[in-house]
């Protein structure tokens, strides 16, 4: 098996170390490089062609959320996990939209920001369908920021727009999966509810993800929020 190629950015050589150590004992991953400051991100990925990046979200110089938002804005971007001290909805929602595919908390077992990382790199976003929900309740409440679907400074009009044109790609079984996202189910739990195998789901949602131009089934719900298709739904 090809090892997992991973870069590990953090401004403290003492937690550097520490994942280094953490990860150096996994036989399937390969640490292919270290950086001290997002604005190393870019280059350091152009050199090293990692799959993952598990990086620092408060950084002194460029912080995590900002190289995040650069990196997966580039063709053939590595999946990104970023790690934190803190457990804030507005960093995670930033982080997500951005196109992490995960987030985890500094102080989160080892065994568990290693499994992390091999989820990630299997193509499985690292957010338990709770947190998702909690989030999407989040962005309801405060209404602002820009979603997948629109822009910053776009009126919710606008937004909505802009969110159900690009839902308007999907197939009528793709946009049902895609609903049932936006309200934070599991794929068993959709695949219970739409009477198909968990393995058709997944399909599904890759497909999803790859007609909306997305990166983790967080995007998916809350471009399916800005699109106000779950107000939509009927009871």
């Amino acid at each position: 098996m090809t090892p997992i190629r991973l870069l590990l950015v953090d401004d403290d050589p003492l937690v550097r170390a520490g994942l280094s150590l953490m990860m150096g004992g996994a036989d399937d991953i390969e640490i292919v490089g270290e950086a001290a400051d997002g604005a190393e991100v870019e280059d350091l990925v152009d050199r090293t062609l990692p799959d993952v990046v598990l990086m620092d979200v408060r950084m002194p110089g460029m912080d995590g959320l900002t190289a995040t938002e650069r990196l997966r804005g580039r063709a053939r971007a590595p999946q990104v996990v970023l790690l934190t001290t803190f457990h804030a909805d507005e960093q995670v929602l930033r982080a997500l939209r951005a196109g992490a595919s995960g987030f985890v908390l500094k102080d989160t077992p080892p065994a568990e920001i290693v499994d992390a990382v091999r989820r990630v790199a299997a193509g499985d976003p690292v957010l338990s369908p709770a947190v998702t929900r909690r989030l999407i309740r989040h962005a309801t409440g405060t209404g602002g920021g820009s979603g997948p679907g629109g822009a910053a400074g776009a009126g919710p009009g606008d937004r909505r727009a802009r969110a159900r044109e690009r839902v308007a790609a999907l197939n009528e079984r793709e946009c049902e999966v895609a609903l049932r996202i936006g309200r934070g189910l599991a794929n068993a739990q959709i695949a219970a509810e739409l009477y198909m195998s968990v393995a058709t789901v997944k399909a599904h949602v890759s497909r999803v993800l790859t007609k909306l131009h997305l990166n983790n089934r967080v995007q998916i719900a809350l471009l399916v929020h800005d699109a106000g298709l779950l107000e939509d739904e009927t009871p």
